[in-house]
């Protein structure tokens, strides 16, 4: 698994691929199926979605190959960026992330949101106490969570209804 942290800019360091800027993650998105790209085919292959200026896409491989999440080397006047690390290796941490980060770790309720379906909250207490078991029993925040799940719920009804109005 390719989840080492990588410097930014300013000094912090970047935990994933989900930590990537949307525009850094399209040109990666652009760079996985070139394999080894100069700026001009990187561009090419982001025109017809999100045209930038080259000097834009210049600028994000660079910030990228000074991350490590892109190395690169010179071939007459211009550079040859290539990925770090495969498009697999990337959407598999992103996946494990998303999961540990909003599912408790479980990719059964991952795929049961996917599906649409809830899961009940009592499956979901345990996951979650299974992950961090100094902290107290998740199983008396149930009614809380559950009451907080109802009204962001009605909250998004809400909004929805009001955006659907708005824009009538």
């Amino acid at each position: 698994m390719a989840t080492a942290a990588h410097a930014t800019t300013n000094g912090e360091r970047r935990r994933s691929i989900l930590d990537l800027a949307p525009f850094e993650l399209d040109c990666m998105n652009a760079l996985w199926p070139l394999g080894e790209a100069t700026v001009k085919q990187v561009r090419e292959s982001l025109m017809s979605r999100r045209p930038r200026a080259y000097t834009t896409i210049m600028t994000i491989l660079d910030r990228l190959a000074q991350k490590g999440i892109v190395s690169r080397r010179k071939v007459g006047r211009a550079y040859l960026y290539r990925a770090s690390l495969q498009a697999a290796e990337a959407q598999q941490s992103a996946v494990q992330h998303l999961v540990a980060g909003f599912f408790g770790g479980s990719r059964e309720a991952l795929a049961a949101h996917l599906n649409g379906v809830q899961m009940p909250l009592p499956a979901r207490a345990a996951r979650i106490s299974a992950m961090s078991p100094a902290t107290t029993d998740i199983a008396d925040e149930a009614p809380r969570v559950a009451a907080i799940e109802t009204k962001s719920a009605a909250a998004q009804s809400n909004a929805e209804s009001e955006l659907d109005r708005t824009l009538l």
